[in-house]
């Protein structure tokens, strides 16, 4: 039995464009990230979806209520273990910011980000909860870049995530036999033209 989750990041926002860390702040969906959330919405609308689930943020949900109303399925639960990672004292900040307040070596100071250790745990919980509440199913899930990477790196172990996900971008994963693979990444040939 195959079950295929979908993995979508949200579209854009106003800090995504400024460089602005954003982590658990609950930012809206800019007019760009809108379009976005349509278009990927009218690429699902060509494939077979089951369920559709969100992270519990304002830009994941956004995206994923264009998703629900085109593909006419009701979002079957938020996930807070899909939502993005915690960023701490920097969210908010963009990098010029970062260096004028902590100095050029920021990342080696303890700035209350979370752990991706941590984030990698709880983004892998939520995919198999997810998986094993609904076996041999295509699930949805509308998340974040940087949780979306890190849980990637736990549940494929040498896929190359080096790549940041980019906004209403599509991964696909799928579980066969107990193994996790993937079979598209980051791909937003939805966005082209």
């Amino acid at each position: 039995m195959t079950t295929t989750i979908g993995l979508i990041r949200h579209g854009s926002t106003f800090w995504n464009k400024e460089g602005r860390v954003q982590g658990i702040t609950d930012n809206p969906l800019d007019e760009e990230g809108l379009e976005q959330a349509e278009a990927i919405a009218e690429r699902l609308s060509g494939e077979t979806w089951d369920y559709l689930y969100s992270s519990d943020l304002l830009r994941a949900r956004q995206t994923a209520q264009a998703i629900s109303r085109r593909l006419g399925m009701e979002i079957a639960g938020l996930v807070p273990g899909m939502r993005e990672m915690d960023g701490g004292l920097i969210e908010g900040t963009n990098e010029q910011e970062r260096v004028d307040r902590w100095g050029k070596d920021w990342k080696a100071l303890d700035l209350g980000l979370e752990n991706p250790d941590f984030a990698q745990q709880r983004g892998r919980q939520a995919i198999e909860e997810l998986a094993e509440r609904h076996p041999g199913k295509n699930v949805l899930i509308v998340s974040h870049g940087a949780l979306l990477r890190h849980t990637l790196r736990g549940l494929i172990p040498g896929l190359d995530v080096n790549d940041l996900l980019k906004n209403t971008s599509i991964t696909r994963v799928v579980k066969t036999d107990g193994i996790w693979s993937c079979e598209l990444y980051n791909c937003i040939e939805h966005l082209s033209g």
